[in-house]
């Protein structure tokens, strides 16, 4: 008789048993680990937070937050970057311990060296953040300066632009929001 192994599923729950000092995430019962990231990877998330968050004070439109727990299922337990959330959406999915139970409206990823983290952020993720419901995606790439955007369109997260350093980044999402590319990425 053949016996069949069955991969690990990793749950919410696990990661409590894991050693602090490491960035975990599970994505469809899969665990990715991280080392911290380069500084410049910090830096950028710094500059982003910094610019939707000067818009969200002058608006009052909601807030934005650094490396928030993003807890869509057992299976499904993610750290991204920077998020704006609207107020009600905000009330309406953070619970007592102020991790997000569900998608943010934006959620904003700065790749990392490495075709995994590459991966991830590119692939893996677009289509979690798709099935979750998040309206709109940046993938800021350090490497080659740049910003992708995706917007949620038929109930998908798909590209819609490629910008570059001198481009401006507009959202639908964040009424007379305006930022200059390169100002996303330190000298």
């Amino acid at each position: 008789m053949i016996e069949t192994i069955k991969p690990v599923t990793w749950t919410t729950e696990d990661l409590e048993l894991l050693p602090e000092g490491t960035n975990y995430e599970i994505i469809e019962g899969d665990l990715f680990i991280t080392r911290s990231p380069h500084r410049k990877h910090q830096q950028i998330c710094g500059l982003i937070f910094t610019q939707l968050n000067l818009w969200s004070k002058e608006t009052g439109l909601g807030e934005t937050i650094i490396a928030p727990g993003i807890i869509f299922s057992d299976i499904n337990n993610v750290i991204p970057d920077v998020v704006w959330l609207s107020k009600n959406r905000l009330a309406q999915i953070e619970d007592e311990a102020g991790h997000l139970l569900g998608a943010p409206e934006l959620i904003v990823e700065v790749i990392s060296a490495g075709r995994e983290n590459e991966k991830r952020d590119r692939e893996v993720k677009v289509k979690l953040y798709s099935v979750q419901g998040v309206q709109e995606y940046w993938i800021c790439d350090r490497f080659r300066k740049q910003v992708e955007v995706y917007r949620r369109e038929k109930a998908q997260l798909k590209l819609v632009a490629t910008l570059f350093e001198n481009d401006e980044l507009i959202s639908p999402l964040l009424p007379n929001f305006s930022g200059i590319v390169h100002l996303f990425f330190p000298e």
